[in-house]
């Protein structure tokens, strides 16, 4: 296996933590990627405290973490030290300012992960105290900003080297295979995140239908936007879009925000009632750009090992184990 710091931390055996995606990275998923090897992270993401116990419970003794919307969390006071009391493997946090949360975090002894979609988000999250940093590309599924992962990724790790040292970087954001894998460690990453690879397993809470649209598209089939925030009610920052699968939906509604607006009720509506009956005509699909490297929905540990055996491959000699 490719021994990494981020394998060293965390005592694991693949530098692969699976991204705490809402709704669909459940306590099956997460602890299916932590007994293969890697890290599983349960997507808490809108802060549904039942929701999230009974992934916990379906997780069982395996060891995972947690991922919490960090401006959602700010409104659900209390479910963070609830979550705490879990002794979970690790909080992840994305989407607003980590510092009111880190105390609690390091007093429990978790380690802390910050997801960043820029430079400045990344110096932000290392002034908290962070343990790992997740640099974020625009390539991936549901929300996040601007920046490419292929430059985002070295920028973080240069500043890294030279201000914090000790805080772990992983790269998220179009890592589907091994050669993302291998090429996220060449950047100067400790590990990867990865998010819609996992969405399209076998232990994902994804509707089948869902799934079954991203296997039939490629990366050109996604696009950026808030349409299905509006359809929702949810009211994220507006530095943040999400990245779907284009459908009806966006192409009716995704350069028309004052229609969105004066039809919002109906458009919900539909929305929603197209989310519950998994139909990726009337609800989106939150992929990210890896939709065109999806070709099936097989077991995580199947995902996970493949991955580690490409990237080992193409890496072979060229890689320094030294920086481990």
């Amino acid at each position: 296996m490719i021994e990494t710091r981020l394998t060293k931390r965390f005592g694991i055996d693949a530098p692969v933590l699976c991204a705490p995606m809402a709704l669909a990275t459940g306590g099956r998923l997460a602890a299916a990627v932590t007994r293969a090897g890697g890290l599983g992270l349960i997507g808490g993401g809108y802060c549904d405290a039942d929701w999230i116990a009974r992934e916990f419970a379906a997780a069982g003794n395996t060891a995972v973490g947690c991922g919490f919307i960090t401006w959602k969390l700010a409104e659900t006071p209390g479910l963070l030290d609830d979550v705490l009391m879990r002794q979970p493997a690790a909080i992840f946090l994305s989407f607003g300012d980590p510092a009111p949360f880190a105390p609690a975090i390091r007093a429990a002894g978790v380690p802390l992960i910050c997801q960043v979609q820029t430079l400045a988000d990344a110096k932000l999250a290392a002034g908290t105290g962070a343990d790992v940093i997740v640099a974020q590309g625009a390539e991936a599924g549901g929300h996040g900003e601007k920046r490419a992962t292929l430059t985002l990724v070295p920028e973080v790790a240069d500043w890294l080297a030279a201000h914090a040292p000790e805080t772990l970087l992983v790269a998220a954001g179009g890592i589907a295979d091994g050669r993302g894998l291998a090429a996220a460690l060449m950047l100067g990453a400790d590990g990867v995140l990865v998010g819609s690879r996992f969405w399209a397993s076998a232990e994902s809470l994804t509707a089948p239908g869902m799934t079954d649209a991203a296997i039939a598209a490629s990366g050109d089939d996604t696009i950026r936007s808030t349409v299905m925030d509006a359809a929702r009610g949810l009211t994220w920052p507006g530095r943040f879009t999400a990245r779907v699968l284009k459908n009806p939906v966006t192409d009716r509604w995704h350069d028309d925000p004052t229609g969105v607006a004066a039809h919002a009720e109906e458009i919900a509506a539909d929305w929603k009632a197209g989310w519950e009956a998994g139909d990726p005509a009337r609800a989106n699909t939150f992929v990210g750009e890896a939709a065109g490297l999806i070709r099936d929905r097989p077991p995580a540990s199947e995902i996970l090992t493949g991955m580690v055996a490409e990237a080992e491959a193409l890496l072979g000699g060229g890689w320094n184990r030294s920086r481990a």
